[in-house]
């Protein structure tokens, strides 16, 4: 059967067109004389002047340093790669990195008089979007990894500060229910990333399920200003506040029927201060331990991600705690 042909007659013009409309510039390649010469688009891709030929090497003062000995050898190779070659780089035209694909036939086919034919396009947003999925790529491992120690400190800490699984399991439970609460504030759908949430709102969130427990909301009084929580310091906020809260709930004054706690917070230079005080609780006579997994988790995600101190009082009426933490920690 007869193979069917175009019976349209492609002439210069119409091909130029057709390149100029999907972005493709032409370049030539003299192999004996290292001779580059290119069309128009192309000296504008490259941002050089459009002065007639130039050699390779001339071409190559535009080349990323990075990729200058990878974009040399591969076009060396061009003459004995077999079939259709591509081949990604980076230019500099002023301040501006562009991506460049060279591609074109290796093993001399469609070779013209010791000249070889190719084109040049601009991938630049191609590998825009490629570079932001590998760093999405990236961010997801590290949450996850991140996600895996938070377990794990959670699960320790609950298995040391618990004598039964039942309890260990409400515990740990109580303790992920925080964290989701705090990353419900910060991200409420996946178009909003980066989102400050006040603290005013996270600390609800955070001591809601005690309100519950403690029979009154009214005996959780909190007085913040309004201070932002960035994303980077949710997850330590909301394990501090849910260690001093868990610690309340079992020994101080969310245990019994008469306890308050009262939050307060006001801003001194770079820095939030968080007061938390109880009282009406259970007598206290001694300090307890400050050397507890607990009690080592709580300062160090104080002092590590927040940027801050705390530091903790022994009143008879009950515990006061002073939190001290980076304003731009916290915000961040």
């Amino acid at each position: 059967m007869p193979q069917r042909t175009s019976t349209l007659d492609w002439d210069v013009w119409q091909l130029l067109v057709a390149t100029e409309a999907a972005g493709v510039a032409l370049w030539a390649w003299n192999v004996d004389t290292d001779d580059f010469t290119m069309d128009h688009r192309a000296h504008q891709l490259w941002g050089v002047p459009d002065e007639g030929s130039r050699t390779f090497e001339q071409l190559s003062l535009c080349i990323h340093p990075e990729d200058l000995d990878k974009v040399r050898a591969s076009f060396a190779a061009t003459r004995e790669i077999v079939g259709a070659y591509e081949t990604d780089f980076r230019i500099m035209v002023g301040d501006q990195v562009r991506w460049i694909s060279a591609r074109g036939r290796g093993d001399d086919q469609g070779i013209v008089g010791r000249v070889m034919f190719g084109i040049f396009m601009d991938v630049s947003m191609r590998k825009a979007a490629e570079e932001a999925h590998e760093m999405i790529a990236g961010e997801m491992n590290h949450r996850i990894k991140n996600l895996f120690s938070i377990i794990q400190a959670l699960a320790s800490v609950a298995s040391r500060s618990t004598s039964t699984k039942e309890e260990m399991t409400h515990d740990l439970m109580q303790r992920l229910a925080a964290l989701s609460a705090a990353h419900d504030l910060i991200y409420t759908n996946l178009n909003e990333q980066h989102r400050a949430a006040l603290l005013s709102d996270m600390l609800e969130a955070l001591l809601k399920p005690y309100m519950g427990r403690a029979f009154d909301e009214n005996r959780i009084r909190v007085t913040v200003p309004d201070v932002l929580v960035g994303e980077s310091s949710a997850t330590a906020l909301a394990l501090v506040i849910h260690e001093l809260a868990t610690n309340s709930i079992k020994y101080g004054a969310l245990s019994a029927p008469a306890g308050v706690l009262a939050i307060s917070c006001l801003e001194q230079g770079d820095d939030v201060v968080v007061v938390w005080k109880e009282a009406g609780g259970p007598r206290i006579v001694a300090a307890a331990n400050p050397t507890g997994f607990g009690s080592k988790l709580l300062a160090r995600s104080v002092s590590g991600t927040l940027g801050g101190s705390i530091k903790i009082a022994w009143p008879a009426e009950g515990v006061v705690i002073t939190l001290c933490l980076s304003k731009a920690r916290l915000g961040a």
